[in-house]
């Protein structure tokens, strides 16, 4: 992994079920992930963990890889977590194998909907670019999620482009996010078991 992991946090005015089914269901993953053209699922495990290949779309290439999570959905505390690991062939992407977790708990305030991942760099040293642009992306699509669930209003209207939008309020703003793990722990500190347990995509099960 590159060492520096990315964290990121919001908190969710929706249900559980909500917050759920649009992270969990993959075309609606696509649609306020920005990290994301396209997740097609290929198979599930007998132990209930979850195949996928995925795309993101650029100008010049469109760069393919593999997934595979698996969820817990009836934890002691009410929460749930999905754990994730993905990996890529293709050599221009900027990230390669990596590994990570989402994390769902009930509060008063809402869901608190947060994540932790780590990746194997794809460019080197350029990674101290592409990583702070990584986390941003993250960060931004975690509040393009928030607003579609509170407010109702459809994640596509709000495009990259409208990130320059400065005198729009209402945009995504990824600064609406926290940034830094609870008690600046490492980010995948806090990663559920089943994490261990996941193999690298590709990978015979």
């Amino acid at each position: 992994m590159g060492g520096q992991g990315i964290y990121v946090e919001t908190t969710i005015r929706a249900t559980l079920e909500e917050v759920w089914t649009a992270t969990q269901d993959p075309l609606q993953h696509v649609r306020w992930d920005v990290r994301f053209s396209r997740i097609t699922p290929t198979m599930r495990t007998t132990d209930g963990a979850a195949r996928f290949v995925y795309e993101r779309h650029t100008p010049l290439r469109t760069i393919r890889g593999q997934g595979i999570s698996i969820g817990e959905t009836s934890r002691p505390d009410g929460s749930r977590t999905s754990a994730l690991r993905f990996a890529t062939a293709d050599r221009l992407s900027p990230l390669r194998d990596g590994r990570g977790y989402w994390r769902y708990e009930p509060t008063a305030d809402g869901i608190r909907f947060s994540t932790g991942y780590d990746y194997t760099p794809g460019w080197g040293v350029l990674d101290v670019v592409v990583r702070p642009l990584v986390a941003w992306a993250t960060a931004w699509s975690f509040d393009r999620l928030r607003l579609w669930l509170e407010t109702g209003r459809p994640p596509e209207t709000w495009t990259l482009l409208s990130a320059a939008a400065v005198w729009r309020a209402e945009r995504p703003r990824a600064r609406r996010c926290r940034r830094i793990p609870p008690h600046r722990r490492r980010v995948l500190d806090n990663a559920p078991a089943t994490l261990d347990a996941l193999p690298l995509p590709g990978a015979d099960r």
